[in-house]
């Protein structure tokens, strides 16, 4: 490289290949680069072993980007990884043959570690999970107008991260909509309103593949949202769906992304233990369940208790589902395995004294990919259960 960037230096021996180098296993420099800097990494004996963003600041103090010493992480740089993600997508997953809306970037698992992106038509969400890739935004902008010419940004960073990446963000100025498509269902995507990003994206084929199965069938959907899969449901032919949000806001959306599609769904707005013990005391029945809550924890310490409100809620849910009916659950809580959660299940099932047969399980949809010596990026789990009795 002709200019030549800081480097940092590790204190014990690194025989690992997962890009995350933690705070605790890095020598503070002497001249501390600023937050999200490029630098190189040393090991204990100077010898060189990568190039990535050097936080200070951060529980993840490296985070390893290029293992090839005679390659600069530059503009370039980005630009080649970007356009290797997109190519991903559109000539090997050939997701636009089946929607106009999918994750474009996927961090650790498109080797972009702490950014994700995702396409809603004409609009791009850019998310930021590390001051790395906020400080050298510039760059993933320039990258991301290459392949998607003309196309609307909107970008933000929670304010969590903000605080632990130690960077300062008041996000995009407030976009329009756009208007998604997949497998010919409708949604608005809005990520300036009450949606994080705008739309989920990662549960397209789950939606899919659980809305052939419920033609004729009563379908409650918890935890709804703006109506994914309840939507899904009454257009692939399901009779009566109800779906259920504690969220004011996104029943809003969910209604009108009914509107959207034709099709008519009731929407509660209620807190669905107490509408379930409700339910359950009427003797209400479904032929189809689904539970879809948002994510529980980011804490390690708070697993335990995020499994019990799995626990809970998913032996509710099996209280009104007829025999032979099926359970669609899921859990997007990265920090619970997916062995964590279909123990949960088998749990549920035991507690609630009824016969679960599990039919699949799955994740998030291909454009979502995790390395497999990173799993932290995979995180959403997926379970259709057929009750028996």
């Amino acid at each position: 490289m002709n200019n030549p960037i800081p480097s940092v230096r590790l204190k014990n021996a690194w025989r690992s290949n997962h890009p995350w180098i933690f705070q605790k296993l890095v020598e503070k420099p002497a001249q501390r680069p600023k937050p999200g800097s490029i630098v190189d990494v040393l090991d204990v004996d100077g010898q060189w072993i990568g190039r990535g963003f050097y936080n200070g600041h951060s529980r993840i103090a490296v985070r390893i980007l290029e293992t090839h010493p005679d390659i600069p992480v530059d503009a370039r740089w980005f630009a080649r990884k970007i356009a290797a993600a997109v190519e991903l997508r559109r000539s090997a997953l050939k997701l636009d043959e089946v929607s106009n809306a999918w994750r474009v970037i996927h961090a650790e698992g498109d080797g972009l570690s702490g950014l994700v992106v995702d396409r809603y038509d004409d609009l791009l969400v850019v998310e930021f999970f590390s001051a790395g890739m906020f400080r050298h935004r510039e760059w993933i902008y320039a990258a991301l107008r290459e392949q998607f010419p003309g196309a609307r940004v909107y970008s933000f960073a929670e304010e969590h991260i903000q605080k632990q990446e130690s960077f300062d963000f008041y996000g995009s100025e407030a976009v329009e909509p756009a208007i998604i498509s997949e497998y010919g269902v409708r949604f608005r995507a809005d990520p300036a309103g009450a949606h994080k990003t705008g739309f989920f994206a990662d549960q397209r084929e789950n939606r899919q593949w659980l809305s052939q199965q419920v033609t004729g069938q009563r379908v409650l959907d918890l935890c709804c949202n703006t109506g994914g899969f309840g939507i899904h449901a009454k257009v692939r032919g399901a009779g009566e769906v109800t779906g259920v949000d504690i969220d004011e806001s996104v029943i809003e959306i969910a209604k009108a992304n009914a509107r959207l599609n034709d099709v008519k769904l009731k929407f509660v707005q209620a807190d669905i233990f107490p509408y379930l013990r409700d339910l359950a005391m009427r003797g209400e029945q479904y032929d189809t369940v689904i539970l879809d809550p948002a994510k529980m924890t980011r804490d390690r310490d708070q697993v335990i208790n995020a499994l019990k409100k799995y626990l809970d809620m998913n032996k509710l849910a099996l209280g009104v589902l007829k025999p032979g009916g099926m359970l669609a659950t899921f859990s997007c809580t990265g920090l619970v395995s997916e062995d964590q959660f279909l123990d949960m299940l088998r749990r549920a099932a035991y507690f609630s004294n009824r016969t679960v047969q599990i039919l699949k399980v799955a994740g998030a949809g291909a454009d979502h990919p995790f390395l497999a010596h990173v799993p932290e990026s995979r995180y959403l789990k997926a379970a259709f259960c057929r009750v028996l009795d």
